[in-house]
């Protein structure tokens, strides 16, 4: 509404404002998981609108991070979580806000929870301290895989341009993981046993 210009709740999404308001929900919170949004947002302005929307959200995320990338440490012993900031204005373009190294991971509802420690797992399995990857996956855990030497280009069924806010059955991912893992454990185990 115009004459909402005045009220913080209304164009604020930040948590640490959101949960001041009298009308806060603390069991629900004020988050939406991306593919909710996603879901909305394309009942809203159109399926195709949305993911050119999250393919631009996307590729923000890449160029700001190739920007600073000769800057960025680069230690094969440490990593980094980023968090993105971005708002979207009502042509539905994405303005970033703000990077967030270290973003906070404190959950204030069942369901954030649930999403933040998705992540961290997802996460832990990137970082692959066991050494059970290869190298060549595109998809880990949660995450898919959207740059190397180039932004990923793959050629999806659906025209999808991007992953950002589809379904992504996690824990399938990390089965069919875990069986090339056994997989790749059995081969290993073979070529010895022919030696």
């Amino acid at each position: 509404q115009k004459g909402d210009i005045a009220n913080a709740y209304v164009h604020l999404t930040n948590v640490a404002i959101q949960k001041t308001a009298a009308n806060y929900d603390k069991d629900q919170g004020c988050k939406w998981d991306l593919r909710a949004m996603k879901l909305f947002m394309s009942s809203q302005h159109g399926v195709d609108e949305i993911n050119r929307l999250l393919y631009d959200i996307q590729m923000l995320c890449v160029r700001s991070l190739l920007s600073v990338q000769k800057v960025m440490m680069h230690d094969k012993h440490c990593f980094e979580l980023y968090g993105y900031d971005v708002m979207i204005d009502d042509n539905l373009k994405p303005w970033l806000i703000e990077v967030n190294a270290s973003p906070s991971l404190s959950a204030d509802t069942a369901m954030d929870h649930e999403l933040k420690v998705g992540m961290l797992e997802d996460l832990c399995d990137v970082i692959d301290m066991e050494k059970k990857l290869t190298g060549k996956e595109d998809q880990i855990g949660g995450f898919d895989l959207i740059y190397m030497n180039g932004p990923i280009k793959k050629e999806r069924p659906s025209g999808v341009p991007t992953l950002l806010g589809c379904f992504n059955n996690r824990h399938r991912v990390r089965q069919r993981q875990a069986a090339a893992q056994r997989a790749r454990n059995q081969a290993a185990a073979n070529g010895a046993a022919k030696k």
